[in-house]
């Protein structure tokens, strides 16, 4: 299920809750709407509200830390794409068509639908990025030595792409939500308490109407942008492209 489509479901039961209590408010024998009543529901609703803004607190943080962490990951690859072009452009011309192969693959990652990142996981499914980068660790292990430099600078080399192959397959692990279900879930519920009890002793004009949906649409936008920012391979927010594309720039012929 999409993130749009969550948050649409999540939208439609915070509201549908609103609108519950305002029904309830019309139904519900007087006793059960007086004065104390209110001040009991309201200390009530003052906890869960509380607990509430303790959790998207918490899941804002959470998020923002994973997607930052993965847009470093992200940094550090594009960097030593550059750091490996450089060391194997040292090394001399044997190693042509492993620079080759580096570009290409590099280039593979940003064709997919001329956003970057947006299908790279669907690239990554067909095995072309990983066979392709095997195939360059093979060519540079295959390189031969004819002094102590081009030696230093093959081992250089090989731990360079070793560490590029670590942080690539780290990015695709952590693309995956972190955000458990049944967590949501009671998110969900203690939102459509909320609501609920708004409706319940609100007035029933157009203007009460008109806020609780705008509180609604705000509740559900925040829990949108975190559905968003945990996935940050796809969607409207994702993690840039552009580190990859300076780093294919500043690849070498």
């Amino acid at each position: 299920m999409s993130e749009t489509t969550t948050s649409l479901i999540i939208f439609a039961i915070v509201f549908g809750a609103a609108l519950l209590g305002m029904i309830l408010q019309r139904v519900l024998p007087e006793r059960h709407l007086t004065e104390d009543s209110r001040k009991a529901v309201t200390v009530g609703i003052g906890l869960i509200a509380t607990l509430t803004a303790l959790v998207l607190g918490l899941l804002v943080g959470s998020v923002k830390g994973s997607f930052d962490a993965q847009n470093d990951v992200l940094r550090r690859i594009a960097a030593n794409v550059v750091l490996l072009d450089r060391v194997m452009a040292q090394y001399g011309p044997e190693t042509k068509d492993a620079r080759a192969q580096l570009r290409q693959m590099l280039l593979l990652k940003l064709a997919a639908s001329g956003k970057g990142l947006q299908d790279l996981q669907d690239i990554d499914e067909s095995n072309q990025a990983t066979l392709g980068f095997e195939r360059m660790q093979d060519m540079l292990r295959r390189l031969p030595t004819t002094d102590p430099v081009q030696s230093q600078l093959q081992v250089r080399a090989v731990q360079v792409s070793q560490d590029i192959a670590q942080m690539r397959w780290l990015l695709m692990e952590s693309s995956g939500s972190s955000i458990p279900g049944p967590f949501l879930v009671m998110l969900v519920f203690w939102l459509g308490v909320i609501f609920m009890s708004f409706g319940l002793f609100s007035p029933t004009n157009g203007t009460v109407l008109a806020v609780l949906f705008v509180c609604a649409m705000s509740v559900t936008g925040a829990i949108f942008l975190i559905l968003e920012m945990d996935s940050p391979l796809a969607g409207m927010v994702r993690l840039s492209d552009a580190p990859l594309v300076n780093a294919a720039k500043r690849l070498g012929p």
